[in-house]
Formats: C-alpha cells, sequence, structure tokens
C-alpha cells in the first residue's frame, strides 16, 4: 500500500471559510508569499521581481498592493512600480486557487497512490469542519490531520481545547497538526507553560501528532545557511525530546524532513550529530520529502539527496521515514507519479535499497503511526 503522508486540499485562496473574513484569507496569503522563498517575476516579461515588498514592517499592516487573485491563470497578483507581478508559491495549474478532493482523487490514481493524510496550513485553510468534510467525500481514501490555532494557546486554551476535542472526536479526524508558531506572540518554549495543560489534554485523545518545526525564537524560515538557525532548529528538537519523555506513549512525527536549505553545503547536506538524536525513540518518525524543498536546487532524481537518504535510512531506519510529498506544491518541480519514481525506480534500483525498506517508507510506517492495517 502507497501512503501519502502529506498532501494538501483547500477552499479558493479568498474563501472565508474558517476566517473573519475572505480579506482576512488573503491577508495571510499575501504574508506568506512575502516570506516564501520562491522567486518573483514580472508578468509581461517573466523578469524576476520583489515579493518581500507584500510584507508587513515592524507589526504595520500589510502595504496596499492591490494582492488579489487571477482565478482564469491560477495564481496571485500584485501591482509595483507600475507593473504587475506574481509567484508560485501555489503550484501553477490551479484555477481558483483551490485544489479540492476530486482533483487530489484523479492525481492519485494516475500516480498509484492508494491514500493520503491531508495536513493544513494557515495560507490554505482554517477550518476542521473543511477537512472533516474531505474526509468523507472519500473515506476510504483520504485522512485528515486537525488544525491548532498554536496562538491561541496562548489567550484562549479553552477554545483550542473545545474545537480540537471536537475534531478528534466527533468528527473522527486522524491526527494532529502542531507547529511551533507561539514564538509570534511569546518566547516560552512550546512544551511547557501555558502548553502544559494543551499537551496533557492532547496526550489522551490516542491520535499521532505531526510537528512543523521552526528555528527558534529567532523566526528564521530557511533563508540561508545562518548558525542562529542551525542552533534554532536543534533547540526546536531539544523541546520535541523533553515532551516525547514526559507523554512516552505519544506517537510524534516531524513534517517535511530537516530543514534542508540551512544545512545545504555546495550540492550536498552537512547534518549535525545532535540532529539524529530524538530519532533513538521509536514513537518518533520522519518524513522524506525531498522534491517540494529542494526542486529548485536540483534536478529529478535529485541525486544530491541520494546520500543524505541513505544516512536517514541508516540513522534513523525505514521504520521510521515515511512518504511525503506536500501535493499539489511538489508539482512546481515535478508530477506525482515522479515524486514516487525518483525513490523507487532510481534511488533505491541503483542504491541496493532492499524491498521491504521501501515498503516501509512507501507506506509502511505511515500505516503504523496512523493506524492502517
Amino acid at each position: 500500500m502507497i501512503i501519502d503522508s502529506h498532501a494538501y486540499c483547500f477552499e479558493p485562496a479568498d474563501s472565508a471559510l474558517g476566517y473573519e473574513s475572505a480579506e482576512a484569507h488573503l491577508a495571510w496569503v499575501q504574508r506568506s508569499m512575502a516570506r516564501h522563498h520562491q522567486p518573483a517575476f514580472r508578468l509581461k516579461d517573466r523578469q524576476p521581481g520583489p515579493s518581500h515588498v507584500l510584507d508587513s514592517v515592524a507589526g504595520e499592516k500589510l502595504p496596499d498592493l492591490n494582492f488579489r487573485i487571477d482565478k482564469d491563470a491560477g495564481r496571485v497578483l500584485w501591482d509595483y512600480n507600475g507593473d504587475i507581478y506574481t509567484k508560485h508559491f501555489y503550484p501553477p495549474n490551479l484555477r481558483n486557487l483551490e485544489f479540492t478532493t476530486h482533483s487530489l482523487i484523479g492525481e492519485m490514481d494516475y500516480a498509484g497512490i492508494d491514500k493520503v493524510l491531508l495536513h493544513t496550513n494557515g495560507m490554505l485553510g482554517r477550518s476542521n469542519e473543511f477537512q472533516a468534510s474531505c474526509v468523507k467525500q472519500y473515506p476510504d481514501r483520504i485522512l485528515s490531520m486537525a488544525l491548532v490555532d498554536e496562538v491561541l494557546i496562548h489567550t484562549n486554551l479553552d477554545a483550542v481545547i473545545t474545537d480540537l476535542r471536537k475534531a478528534i472526536e466527533d468528527n473522527g479526524l486522524d491526527a494532529i497538526k502542531f507547529g511551533s508558531q507561539g514564538y509570534q506572540v511569546s518566547d516560552v518554549p512550546w512544551d511547557g507553560g501555558p502548553y502544559a495543560p494543551f499537551w496533557d489534554i492532547v496526550s489522551t485523545l490516542g491520535v499521532p501528532v505531526f510537528f512543523t518545526l521552526g528555528t527558534g525564537p529567532s523566526r528564521g524560515l530557511e533563508h540561508g545557511p545562518d548558525p542562529m538557525q542551525r542552533e534554532g532548529y536543534l533547540e526546536e528538537l531539544r523541546i520535541l525530546r523533553r515532551l516525547m519523555d514526559q507523554y512516552p506513549a505519544m506517537l510524534c512525527s516531524i513534517t517535511h524532513g530537516f530543514p534542508w536549505r540551512i544545512y545545504l553545503d555546495g550540492d550536498r547536506f552537512l547534518l549535525p550529530d545532535e540532529i539524529w538524536e530524538p530519532f533513538n525513540n521509536p514513537n518518533l518518525s520522519l518524513e522524506v520529502c525531498f522534491p517540494v524543498r529542494i526542486g529548485d536546487l536540483f534536478d529529478y532524481p535529485y541525486r544530491e539527496a541520494w546520500p543524505t537518504l541513505t544516512q536517514m535510512i541508516e540513522r534513523i531506519g525505514a521504520a521510521q521515514l515515511m512518504y511525503g510529498t506536500d501535493m499539489p506544491f511538489q508539482n512546481r518541480f515535478c508530477t506525482y507519479r515522479q515524486s514516487r519514481e525518483w525513490m523507487e525506480n532510481h534511488f533505491a534500483h541503483e542504491t541496493g535499497l532492499n524491498e521491504s525498506d521501501l515498503a516501509l517508507i512507501m507506506g509502511g510506517t505511515a500505516g503504523r503511526v496512523l493506524g492502517i492495517s
């Protein structure tokens, strides 16, 4: 069974579902476009252009650059110095900037994917009801995690817990997504303080928790090999280790793999020894998800990443690695079929990866973590 542990469905980028308004949703998208590493370009001649101009400065309001959606072409647009610019954080060819369950199933059928786990992201959606509705449309093919408003944990924990209980216990969602977003309002480590009662409840819900880690209070994303970012990421791992020690029965997974760009050295990744230590706990797994993260740096079949994947198999073990794609965003760089083929037809064949380890990575590990027989 092939299980993609990381996919999305989402409503149009100007949908108000889960947001205060359509404008509030577009503000999320504008801010995300400003901070993502994909290049922007000018429409009239496809020359490179700035996207940082979309962001706010020192807590001010977002600049008014007529940020909008081109629904027919499936892209965002904004005006700057008399010209129109765009950027493909979203992959091309998403009409209305939405990705429906029907589109996902069509892609899955062509690529030979049996099941997917839907993730959540603040730019894409803020509604656990929407996530549950996706599962109900294709209950034999689609699973979903529940979103958490991490910032709200500091100010309205009761509301967070109520929504989470409803998502897991009433709507039957299969996992929980947690990002270290609380650093937006406080530098408090997310295993204690106001988070302690949150984790007490989460540990009783009986579903795995998928962590999207950042680089700590420095709030760096993935823009270059900054030593502060590297140390910040290791501190995130230390917090996760403390959390797993406190709740030894909780199954955990790290999304996206490691923040590859901050560990890039030429055409290879140099990973510190400490990065492997959390995986001494067999309850922690890691997503194998290279194309969407480094597909702008290296070409298919991503041979530059092969030594690192071999290292992951040796240091972590296939039983704690799971195939994920970030579908449809990985379509910026390769097709859904190629997201399988680079590992199955190229890496595994040329490196001699045995079939049992490949089967674990491509579905066995995700099946175990998600309770799929």
